[in-house]
């Protein structure tokens, strides 16, 4: 979980837009590597890596696994979307249900949503029994939840896992 009390309001250049690209791309990638692809040198791209990790502009690094290889593999093949509207928008229970949900190793993703249902989900599963298991912690046990409403996945078109950055600070 990124460092929120860190100041993320960092004056950024066209070589910080750069290294973010790069590195969401491929985190992997050397230091040297990643210097080369934007006409730094070593030791300043390492110095301006850290200072964009410690601004909290990069909450992590990770490798990306392939869910339709690996899934199968593990017994996680069933994939579905929830949208959950729950009895009251008070803070306090959107809060609860929300802490609730992202505790909930089903829960790939969690988006609290306006408007139409409080929150939009994505859980991934073994099969429709483990599915049924989720729905009992998520939505039966839980006495505020009013109405969900459950797609499950039959293909995966894309997911993307890169945010847009423009390339020159003209925004």
């Amino acid at each position: 979980m990124p460092d929120t009390s860190v100041n993320s309001e960092i004056p950024l250049d066209a070589i910080d837009l750069a290294l973010l690209s790069h590195l969401q791309t491929d985190a992997a990638q050397s230091n040297l590597a990643l210097a080369e692809a934007v006409h730094v040198s070593p030791p300043t791209c390492l110095r301006r890596v850290k200072r964009l990790h410690e601004a909290g502009l990069i909450e992590r690094q990770v490798a990306i696994l392939s869910a339709d290889r690996l899934g199968p593999l593990l017994g996680h093949g069933l994939t579905a979307l929830a949208e959950v509207t729950l009895d009251r928008q008070d803070a306090q229970t959107l809060d609860a249900f929300e802490a609730h949900a992202v505790a909930d190793a089903a829960v790939q993703q969690c988006y609290r949503v306006s408007p139409g249902p409080d929150f939009c989900l994505v859980l991934v599963m073994a099969d429709m029994p483990a599915y049924h298991a989720v729905a009992q912690r998520l939505f039966t046990a839980h006495a505020q939840v009013r109405n969900v409403r459950v797609f499950f996945s039959v293909k995966r078109a894309k997911f993307e896992t890169t945010l847009p950055i423009p390339l020159n600070l003209n925004r």
